[in-house]
């Protein structure tokens, strides 16, 4: 009777066991799989080209314009306004003989750039904003990268008075689909170290890498309108985020 017992006694136990022992796999799965989920969070790497336009609204962005007044800008201002708390380059009652360039009077070197745009008037016209620029000394030019606006140019990286050509540009078929040429449009300029990317209303139009180190990597911000036909370029919402 005891022999039974004692048989009975260790089945028991050991079927006390079992449950424990599947009870700690069950634990012990659900662990791997926390384990696994915050381990791929914490590996996921910042992507630019996911990031939303709207990012840089965020409270690390200051804007360069108030919305009423030229603070921390300087130009010609023979072309250049204010109305509907944008600043409008350019007139539409004469042609535009020179480039004029509205300067910031900062310089910044490795940003997050994003602002809105329209042109009106003439579909020849031609502007663009500059930026990692210098002025010209005694002449209304200035020198530094552009982010084209206009004719076969939108979204393109332009070197203005220096190398004078386009770095970087998207296909031609691409702009129709891309640009608002009869509307606001949205930039947005990445500058850090050697790397260069322009996003026009949303869409990565130019990924850039600037191999000449000599190139200069600090300078002004600059809205400018191109010589040329008779027309104004709007530009609103300037907001930038700076980075070491």
């Amino acid at each position: 009777m005891k022999s039974y017992q004692s048989i009975r006694h260790w089945l028991l136990n050991l079927l006390a066991l079992n449950s424990v022992f599947r009870q700690s796999l069950l634990l012990m799965k659900y662990a791997l799989h926390l384990f696994a989920g915050l381990f791929l969070t914490s590996c996921h790497t910042f992507n630019l080209e996911e990031a939303s336009v709207q990012s840089v609204a965020n409270t690390n962005s200051k804007p360069l314009f108030d919305g009423t007044t030229f603070n921390g800008w300087e130009g010609n201002m023979e072309f250049f306004r204010i109305k509907d708390e944008a600043i409008v380059a350019g007139r539409l009652t004469d042609k535009i003989p020179n480039n004029e360039f509205l300067c910031t009077t900062s310089e910044y070197e490795n940003f997050d750039l994003q602002l809105k745009f329209k042109v009106v008037g003439s579909p020849q016209a031609n502007a663009g904003v500059q930026f990692r620029t210098k002025r010209i000394p005694n002449h209304h030019e200035v020198i530094g990268f552009q982010a084209d606006i206009g004719q076969k140019y939108w979204g393109a990286l332009y070197d203005e008075s220096r190398r004078r050509k386009i770095l970087a540009a998207p296909p031609a078929e691409d702009i129709p689909k891309i640009a608002n040429i009869d509307g606001w449009n949205s930039y947005r300029i990445f500058a850090k170290g050697n790397h260069i990317q322009l996003f026009l209303n949303g869409h990565k139009t130019v990924d850039y890498i600037e191999k000449d180190p000599n190139i200069e990597k600090k300078g002004v911000i600059a809205l400018q309108v191109h010589s040329g036909p008779a027309c104004e370029i709007h530009y609103k919402d300037i907001q930038i985020i700076e980075y070491p």
